[in-house]
């Protein structure tokens, strides 16, 4: 029958989810494999026989298989970031306690190596404006045992006691299944992504939606209810704690579990074999060398700003210190092509560059996921696989993390 293009259609995705081959459900519905291709690939209209057919063979209704473009199912979501200036934007969607969450597929975040498909396309937006309690602009209250540069920086914002909640309708460019069956995770280890390919592997029908992010950020979509799961590795200098401090303060009315990932090296990124001879951040001064810095916020930025106040150093007198770059892979790019001299990272990124490393601080990275979501099923399937000796081994193949306490719990929050 002639192509109608203004029909859609569902039946490729029904008939992977059931385990059925072109062939076997032809068998069952009584047509040619080469008819159900055509349908799948949207070459071929089929009949209301055909389709009455397949929908009982499928165990479905015909409008579960079938449907006109314009009539795609919509949702209603929370957009997490900025609103597109479009009305219409690509999105993905994701169900993250009691709430659909739209992630704007825009700039950086609209690929990982190849482009992203989307999972529905904003079609409104509405603007409501409320008071948020929960978390600070950076992702935790003030805290006065934080560096002092990152400590002012907070300040500035700590009027700032309002969020704009911005509620989309978002037409559905996917099956609704996959979008329930999807986890978000925050954070900005690599590692995170490496992670999130091998549970897919797995678990072909779950989906993993990594979102970079530095650690304040990551904390903030959190308590937010943006993700499920935000990666960090903040440190506190005066009870020599790894994150704890940071989720007890911004987790105010939550329960919350962390799980550790590993304890990687953090330093500096310098060119292969060290040319300036940097040995401490001080160097940095000396030497004139010239840094790419992250975000405030970010564990590697209050590292720098750690260190260098330890050695009575303001973070103004390093070269290029004004110079923001939002990745570990950013600042490795920015040594390898000579914009900078050095900034901070980990061994790991180093060894995959081929570039020097100045080791300066160890630090443990931890999964923080709030208490209800470890009952969902998507959940359990990503943790469990925390513990298979393949995903081991390629942790280990990246040097520079000790997972020998992969998968531990080290805190209950509540």
């Amino acid at each position: 029958m002639k192509l109608d293009v203004n029909l859609c259609n569902n039946l490729k995705s029904l008939r992977t989810r059931l385990g059925m081959s072109q062939q076997e459900l032809a068998n069952i519905a009584g047509v040619t494999r080469q008819s159900i291709g055509g349908v799948e690939l949207g070459q071929y209209t089929p009949s209301v026989a055909m389709s009455l057919r397949l929908a009982k063979a499928l165990g479905c209704l015909v409008e579960d298989l079938f449907w006109f473009e314009q009539d795609l199912p919509e949702v209603e979501a929370i957009i997490a970031g900025p609103v597109p200036k479009q009305q219409q934007s690509r999105v993905s969607l994701a169900r993250v306690g009691n709430q659909w969450i739209a992630y704007p597929l825009v700039g950086n975040d609209a690929f990982r190596i190849e482009m992203i498909p989307a999972d529905g396309e904003t079609v409104a937006v509405t603007n409501a404006v409320g008071s948020s309690k929960l978390v600070h602009p950076y992702g935790f209250p003030t805290i006065s045992k934080l560096p002092l540069a990152s400590e002012v920086a907070i300040q500035k914002h700590e009027a700032q006691n309002q969020i704009r909640t911005n509620k989309v309708q978002v037409r559905l460019l996917d099956d609704i299944y996959k979008l329930h069956n999807t986890v978000v995770i925050a954070g900005c280890t690599p590692v995170l992504s490496l992670l999130a390919r091998a549970t897919e592997r797995w678990h072909p029908k779950l989906r993993i939606h990594y979102r970079f992010a530095h650690s304040a950020a990551a904390l903030r979509s959190l308590c937010q209810g943006e993700v499920h799961i935000a990666g960090m590795h903040l440190y506190d200098p005066q009870t020599g704690e790894h994150n704890i401090p940071f989720v007890r303060e911004a987790l105010t009315d939550k329960s919350a579990v962390l799980i550790t990932l590993g304890v990687w090296e953090e330093g500096l990124l310098v060119p292969s074999g060290n040319p300036m001879g940097i040995k401490t951040v001080s160097d940095l001064v000396e030497f004139g060398a010239t840094i790419v810095t992250h975000e405030v916020g970010s564990g590697d930025r209050m590292l720098l700003e750690r260190k260098l106040q330890e050695e009575g150093v303001p973070l103004y007198k390093v070269k290029g210190s004004d110079h923001i770059v939002h990745s570990h892979q950013d600042v490795a790019l920015s040594v390898v092509s000579g914009i900078a001299d050095a900034g901070i990272s980990t061994a790991s990124i180093a060894t995959a560059f081929g570039l020097g490393f100045v080791p300066l601080h160890q630090a443990r990275y931890d999964l923080v996921i709030i208490e209800e979501y470890l009952e969902e099923e998507p959940i359990k399937q990503f943790l469990n696989i925390l513990g298979n000796q393949l995903v081991r081994s390629q942790l280990e193949i990246l040097g520079g993390y000790d997972i020998s306490n992969i998968g531990e719990v080290v805190a209950n929050i509540s």
